[in-house]
């Protein structure tokens, strides 16, 4: 593959994952980010043509989230660009029981190219490299809805199948929703890393407004607050309490653990109090 690959998201859990493992292909990569040379930013439409100049194929990953109303134009736009500049080949990370995701994944697979989704919910990794790191550090977990179980899929994972479906044939056309390999409730992870950490932690289910409250005071702007607060909420209903094969069918193994998550991360002191 002579072109490049774009990777948006390139600085994030799974996107600088999907890099490292691209360039140990030794595949020619293209970091997308504010920081990118050229930089892409998804406010920002007029650097989305220089972040794509010379690419075949593209990682698409969207902050804050794809569930937020209206992402689904901004998706459409993009993926029209990119193969009007020549990219034939388009892998998005979409999320699990979101209706704007599945309209995002819609438009991604308008737009012509080889289309491959990976739709995922929790991560693994969201509890020390994301938004629930700083809640552990604190001691306590809050998240509105009860405690649902929920099929927590290591970002390992969705990296190697982003890489495979990037790379090699047989993915086209194919929508892998991704799950590990049991059901685990919060309070079971939270007891999980509490033991491997050798700390006392707690989930705490709150509610929607109290959840609100507690993004406002954490500096994120009312708009924002209230669309994470919805998603939360929403997809904390139980609706994705059921295993899948998206992990087997993509890469001929089973998923990763929490616990060898778990394992592999407590060493590493992210979880010992500031």
């Amino acid at each position: 593959m002579t072109q490049e690959i774009l990777v948006l998201g390139a600085t994030g859990k799974t996107g600088r994952r999907v890099i490292s493992r691209l360039q140990a292909r030794d595949a020619r990569t293209r970091a997308g980010s504010r920081s990118g040379n050229p930089p892409f930013d998804w406010d920002d439409p007029d650097t989305w043509e220089p972040a794509l100049r010379g690419t075949s194929a593209a990682y698409l990953t969207f902050q804050p989230d794809l569930a937020i109303p209206g992402t689904a134009d901004t998706i459409a736009e993009f993926a029209r660009l990119a193969t009007k500049s020549g990219v034939n080949r388009l892998v998005l990370l979409s999320g699990r029981g979101e209706p704007e995701a599945a309209r995002c994944e819609q438009a991604v697979r308008d737009s012509g190219a080889a289309t491959t989704i990976i739709r995922a919910s929790w991560f693994s990794q969201n509890f020390s490299e994301g938004h629930l790191l700083d809640p552990v550090l604190a001691g306590v977990v809050a998240l509105p809805g009860a405690d649902v179980p929920e099929p927590f899929v290591d970002v390992d994972d969705i990296a190697d199948i982003a890489v495979a479906a990037l790379t090699e044939p047989g993915h086209a056309g194919e929508t892998y929703e991704v799950t590990g390999p049991r059901l685990i409730t919060f309070t079971e992870a939270i007891a999980e890393i509490a033991a491997a950490a050798d700390r006392e932690l707690t989930y705490l289910p709150v509610t929607p407004t109290e959840y609100r409250r507690m993004l406002i005071e954490a500096g994120l702007p009312n708009e924002l607050a209230d669309q994470l607060m919805a998603l939360f909420s929403e997809v904390l209903d139980g609706r994705n309490a059921h295993l899948t094969d998206g992990v087997q069918r993509a890469l001929g193994r089973e998923p990763r653990d929490f616990t060898d998550y778990v394992r592999a991360t407590a060493p590493t002191g992210i979880w010992s109090s500031r």
